[in-house]
């Protein structure tokens, strides 16, 4: 049993694996397999059973969302999430780059098993070394029958296209990504209709997101209770868990879904560096709440991170040491937030300007302790349910959460009118 189905053909320097290298460690057989004798709802099961959540950020289960799929109309379209612009995530350009393949493999997996007829990998801007590596893999996957018409001589077509984002941020929620896909500004869109009854053009979508669709092949190859067996706790898998910040030895990592904090942080990445301490962790991604030291025994899965005030995101943590400023790092990220919000609604488009303003005046040490009122405020106003979408709800999670582990460092800023890091 591999441990690490998602990154264990991945070479150190990078490189990506080329079909032939694939082929011979057992790729496409999944795809063989499914076509070969599974039906679509036998393999939406099998992907059920296998409790895969999605690695987006989310975590809502895979199969679950592709139920909600119509048999009828056509046509249909899956879409890859690939614009990776979470401050702190760096997880899914690794499989893009290193095992495009591997990524191929699962787009088709999911599309036959939803009915998709077309595809599309829709890419952050920047990522020009993933474009180029995923229209490689394409190519030579259409070559050898895996794309285009009567895929392995089954009945089923698939077509499949690399878009490369225009930017912003916006774009990583899923209706703002759709919008984009058309041609149209990148905005989010209503819900209801959700994307699976109503998304591309009008039809039935998924997205999902690049480590999502990478976990099918094992799953379809091997079995659920193989890949509920990869974790630690009730969350089946591995998962991509980076970590970025002080520490000795900053990287990404697959590991089971439930290793510790503790053990990501002190063992896999080597603890701080000499000199400094931990102060607080952002667990998956720059849109999830502190926690602190306390929380270093808690298992990294969805409900157990849940249960102590956050979200397991992305599984990218940022770390704070005891020598970085609190307010200074969470106005560094309440700036990109005001910078990203696309402006369709009032409290994205107004509030978080005054929070980046607020914060601003603090951390320059012109603040007055009104201000710590103005922005407990502002975290109810931009929370969960009060804004279009999850934007600025996701950038009251730091605020939020700084606010309460880290007041008394605020507060300082105000009556020393200064950063006492400076």
């Amino acid at each position: 049993m591999s441990e690490r189905p998602l990154t264990e053909r991945i070479r150190p320097d990078g490189a990506p694996i080329t079909l032939s290298e694939y082929e011979a460690a057992g790729g496409y057989q999944a795809v063989r397999k499914a076509l070969g004798g599974m039906s679509p709802k036998d393999v939406l099961q099998v992907v059920k059973d296998s409790g895969l959540r999605g690695r987006g950020g989310a975590g809502f289960p895979t199969g679950v969302k592709w139920s909600f799929v119509p048999e009828n109309p056509h046509p249909k379209y899956l879409v890859v999430n690939g614009d990776e612009m979470e401050p702190g995530t760096f997880k899914d350009r690794v499989l893009l780059e290193g095992d495009p393949h591997l990524l191929v493999e699962g787009v088709i997996l999911a599309s036959y098993t939803i009915g998709a007829d077309v595809a599309f990998v829709f890419l952050r801007g920047e990522y020009l070394e993933s474009e180029r590596q995923m229209k490689k893999a394409i190519t030579e996957a259409y070559a050898k029958g895996y794309l285009g018409k009567n895929i392995l001589g089954s009945e089923y077509s698939l077509e499949l296209y690399v878009h490369m984002s225009g930017g912003r941020y916006i774009c990583g929620e899923e209706t703002a990504l759709l919008n984009a896909l058309e041609g149209k500004r990148g905005n989010p869109r209503t819900k209801p209709p959700f994307p699976q009854t109503s998304g591309l053009w009008g039809k039935p979508s998924i997205v999902n997101n690049v480590e999502t669709l990478c976990n099918l092949p094992g799953i379809i190859a091997k079995g659920p209770e193989w890949f509920k067996g990869l974790s630690k706790t009730a969350n089946g898998g591995t998962k991509l868990i980076g970590v970025s910040g002080k520490v000795k030895n900053p990287g990404l990592w697959e590991l089971p879904l439930g290793v510790t904090f503790r053990e990501v942080i002190f063992g896999h990445a080597g603890g701080m560096r000499d000199g400094l301490s931990l102060r607080g962790i952002i667990p998956g991604g720059a849109s999830t709440d502190y926690l602190t030291e306390e929380h270093l025994d808690v298992e990294m899965d969805y409900e157990t991170v849940a249960k102590v005030g956050s979200r397991l995101g992305t599984g990218t943590m940022i770390l704070m040491d005891n020598k970085t400023c609190p307010v200074g790092m969470i106005h560094n990220l309440i700036t990109f937030f005001a910078h990203e919000s696309c402006g369709w609604c009032t409290p994205c488009r107004e509030g978080l300007p005054w929070a980046e303003k607020t914060l601003r005046a603090i951390e320059r040490g012109e603040g007055v302790m009104e201000d710590l009122a103005v922005l407990d405020r502002l975290v109810v106003d931009l929370g969960p349910g009060m804004t279009f979408c999850a934007l600025a709800p996701g950038a009251m999670a730091p605020l939020g959460s700084g606010l309460k582990y880290f007041r008394e460092d605020f507060e300082r800023h105000i009556r020393e009118q200064r950063c006492p890091w400076k």
